[in-house]
């Protein structure tokens, strides 16, 4: 083996257990793009919990990163995150189990076309795209913040091009705007949370990030029966990326050493990427905390 070989291998070994003795908390984490970043951090030897609202395919998709990573630290919490009750459940038992959160990925979304309102009585999109991100953010904050260089990853889109955050429509849309209009919405949210988020970490040495993943080749849209889910599925697979490339800018936020100088920054293909105006308005992001923190806090 020459000394080039060598290294390259040794490198790889290092690779391989880099992420040992850390601690992730993944939502989203049963298909597409958070299932492949799951797969990456437990060959890594990351100590993983993941996030799942069905106990049976959970536990499928635990069992199967267990069998192809080798890695056995990897466990499961059960929850609907569109309810606050949910998350607030999820937190407090995540907590019971470890004293540290060094990368939590808020990567659980959806799209929903229909009228639909979450337990909370939330619009659907907005409950679980946004609120679920900040409410579980917010609960295990003081754990992220004693934990050093603690990163939050958060996954936004491309549509928050067309988004609006307009506090009298957003959380119940009497507008009736719907769709991809309230999925816009809720993906600028994703970034105006990323950015206070990021304000409220930098004095713990912490940081937040969220990112474009491109169009991916998931199961996003299939939860609705009409044309959209059909729409999507078919230019899915004419033109969409593979999950494990959705996710590389995910795994690069959440891990790599030249990610660690980022903070409350959007990024796409392991780079920060332009986002609109709106998206960089800080006075914007941080009533956009205090109303979230106002929703969630109403029925506690």
């Amino acid at each position: 083996m020459t000394a080039s070989n060598l290294s390259q291998t040794e490198a790889k070994g290092r690779m391989a257990s880099d992420l040992v003795g850390k601690v992730f908390l993944v939502t989203g984490a049963t298909e597409g793009i958070g299932k492949a970043a799951a797969l990456e951090f437990a060959r890594r030897g990351a100590t993983m919990t993941l996030v799942a609202r069905s106990k049976e395919k959970g536990e499928r998709v635990v069992a199967e990163l267990i069998a192809q990573s080798g890695n056995p630290k990897l466990d499961l919490l059960l929850g609907d995150l569109s309810k606050l009750s949910d998350v607030r459940a999820l937190a407090a038992a995540f907590k019971g189990q470890h004293d540290r959160l060094d990368v939590l990925v808020n990567n659980a979304g959806a799209l929903f076309r229909t009228k639909q309102f979450s337990a909370d009585g939330y619009e659907m999109t907005f409950a679980l795209n946004h609120l679920a991100y900040f409410a579980l953010t917010t609960e295990l904050l003081d754990l992220l913040q004693k934990t050093p260089g603690a990163r939050v990853v958060s996954t936004s889109s491309g549509s928050h091009m067309t988004g609006k955050i307009d506090f009298a429509d957003i959380a119940k849309r009497p507008s009736g705007r719907l769709g991809f209009a309230a999925y816009g919405d809720s993906k600028l949210a994703n970034i105006l949370f990323t950015r206070e988020l990021a304000r409220k970490l930098a004095p713990f040495g912490g940081t937040a990030n969220c990112f474009h993943p491109g169009f991916v080749r998931t199961a996003f849209g299939q939860n609705n029966p009409d044309f959209v889910a059909t729409a999507i599925r078919i230019a899915g697979s004419l033109f969409a990326r593979t999950p494990e490339k959705g996710a590389e800018t995910l795994v690069w936020l959440a891990t790599s050493p030249a990610a660690a100088a980022l903070n409350g920054q959007y990024c796409q293909d392991k780079k920060v990427a332009w986002s609109t105006a709106r998206a960089k308005d800080d006075a914007l992001a941080e009533k956009l905390w205090q109303f979230s923190l106002d929703l969630c806090t109403a029925g506690a």
